[in-house]
């Protein structure tokens, strides 16, 4: 059961998926894409956790990053983005369409 705040959230990111996304050309540097990450993360934990997850992203997504596959974590935690060790990154759950 979602709260109304996350509801509403999610209804911000569909709408903005369908209105803005979807009428410019895709450039994001990350998979899944950032709204698509927001999405996960605040169904996932909840408005509050979920979008500090989604702020967080949107803050490492910078023109001199590297990208690549991004996914939410499966336990809810501030600092593992802040860890230079690849040690604490697990392994996908589901493959890519490319595997």
């Amino acid at each position: 059961m979602t709260s109304r705040l996350a509801q509403a959230c999610l209804g911000a990111i569909r709408w903005y998926q369908r209105r803005i996304s979807a009428n410019t050309p895709p450039h994001c540097r990350y998979y899944p894409t950032c709204s698509m990450y927001a999405h996960q993360a605040i169904d996932r934990y909840g408005a509050l956790r979920g979008g500090l997850l989604a702020v967080l992203r949107l803050l490492r997504c910078r023109p001199w990053s590297r990208g690549g596959i991004d996914d939410v974590p499966q336990r809810y935690s501030v600092f593992y983005r802040f860890s230079w060790s690849k040690a604490h990154e697990e392994p996908r759950l589901t493959p890519l369409a490319n595997d």
